[in-house]
């Protein structure tokens, strides 16, 4: 373990050293962050389709980034390797005291509202002013995962319905808000317009999370499984109208339904 990693590391240095990789030497802190998205994206779908040599591969691809970044911020005399491994260790130390201290912690449960509670100290530490119950929510993140963490931050202080009836409630309302903004903006269209109904959506699938939230679902997993199903069934339909040597441009709305449907199946396709 120890001689790979050290191998892995000499030949980052290599890339990035005089002689080495023109890509890898152009690089910076923020043009390499894109490439480090998609790689944690391909690593959680050869987790999802049990891939076991791919999730080895992603999981290398992303331990090099790791590496990748440590040796830039060398370069530019920022932070280096040990720098990073020392945040992590002292990060988990501070908060696991109920494994390396001496708090009292019995349940999962209880371990994700101590980590919050420490996060929360964190940030506060050295900051004027009020501290947000918001704050330490990325604004980096998927807008689904977002949505979540900042619905879920809210409702910890408080700020939440009673029960789920209110949000299904607010989701209806808001579907009539959406539907009159369209309903507005056929009438008169115009750039202003386009903006109203773009924040209608916008709330109402805040409002769809809330849901989810409360349904006990993350929202980002149950678009990956619809988005999942949608394409298996489309994929359906278009080998059936291929099998009567049509496509789907050749085809009538009630051809394809009813391929649709028959994907879908009795036992409705999960």
């Amino acid at each position: 373990m120890s001689h790979d990693f050290d191998h892995l590391r000499r030949i980052m240095e290599r890339l990035l050293g005089p002689g080495g990789c023109p890509w890898d030497r152009e690089q910076t802190l923020a043009s390499l962050r894109h490439h480090t998205i998609e790689e944690a994206y391909e690593l959680c779908e050869a987790i999802e389709e049990g891939n076991t040599p791919a999730t080895v591969d992603e999981l290398g691809d992303l331990l090099f980034h790791i590496i990748f970044y440590a040796e830039l911020g060398a370069a530019a005399g920022e932070f280096s390797f040990d720098d990073v491994t020392r945040a992590a260790c002292e990060k988990l130390i501070r908060r696991h005291p109920h494994v390396f201290g001496e708090a009292e912690v019995c349940t999962a449960e209880g371990v994700v509202a101590q980590w919050e509670e420490i996060k929360q100290a964190e940030r506060g530490e050295g900051v004027a002013g009020t501290v947000s119950a918001l704050d330490g929510v990325s604004r980096a993140l998927p807008a689904l995962v977002r949505a979540r963490k900042l619905s879920d931050r809210a409702a910890r202080v408080g700020f939440d319905w009673p029960k789920v009836e209110g949000a299904i409630e607010k989701l209806h309302e808001e579907v009539g808000e959406l539907l009159a903004e369209i309903e507005r903006g056929g009438a008169d269209p115009d750039a202003s317009a386009s903006r109203r109904i773009e924040a209608e959506l916008g709330d109402l699938l805040f409002a769809a999370v809330n849901v989810a939230r409360f349904a006990g679902v993350d929202p980002e997993v149950a678009l990956t499984e619809t988005n999942q199903r949608f394409e298996r069934r489309f994929r359906h339909v278009e080998a059936g109208l291929e099998a009567r040597g049509k496509t789907p441009r050749e085809s009538t709305l009630e051809e394809m339904d009813r391929l649709w449907d028959e994907a879908k199946g009795p036992r409705k396709d999960r």
